[in-house]
């Protein structure tokens, strides 16, 4: 089978059944990724691939998170169920772009488990060569993500997070000569 229906298939699937599956999920395109980047750069480190694998993680989820208003557009949900239902939250809920307590309650707990990969992947900094930081520049528009939906308390529908950061580059740009991830 062509690889572009593997992903067609993958867009056909169901919700994840719990935040595991997300990760494993992320693990598997985001975290690879990363791996392969890391490669590329010529780095064989058991601490960056570690630091590559929480990152990639934290990337996956905050990709599924801020795809859920256009997947919503397309009456498709894919956030973890077992949160969902742990907040007594339905997809029917997001497809509304209900704002009520619980349901910003689900989007705290997944961002959670984004920021939480983040700060376990930044537990190697000191650790991991200074040639792998470039690969994981990510982790400052990941950050940015994860600071604006905090700032309208997890409304996954705020219109701000649809908009642009414009200070994105420049943080980039400081992480970057910084040395940092």
């Amino acid at each position: 089978m062509c690889c572009c229906h593997e992903n067609e298939k993958n867009l056909d699937d169901k919700a994840y059944r719990n935040i595991q599956e997300l990760e494993n999920y992320a693990e598997n395109t985001q975290s690879s990724l990363l791996y392969l980047t890391l490669e590329i750069l010529g780095i064989k480190d058991l601490h960056a691939d570690h630091a590559a694998s929480h990152i990639g993680k934290a990337q996956g989820i905050v990709t599924c998170l801020r795809a859920t208003p256009y997947h919503g557009t397309r009456r498709r949900v894919f956030l973890p169920m077992d949160i969902c239902m742990l907040h007594g939250v339905s997809q029917e809920d997001f497809l509304r772009k209900n704002q009520d307590k619980n349901v910003r309650d689900v989007i705290y707990d997944i961002a959670s488990q984004a920021h939480l990969h983040l700060k376990h992947a930044r537990t190697f900094h000191k650790s991991v060569p200074v040639k792998a930081f470039p690969a994981f520049l990510q982790t400052v528009t990941l950050e940015d993500y994860l600071k604006k939906i905090q700032q309208v308390d997890f409304d996954i529908f705020h219109p701000s997070l649809q908009q642009r950061s414009t200070l994105l580059p420049l943080s980039l740009y400081i992480q970057s000569w910084r040395k940092r991830y």
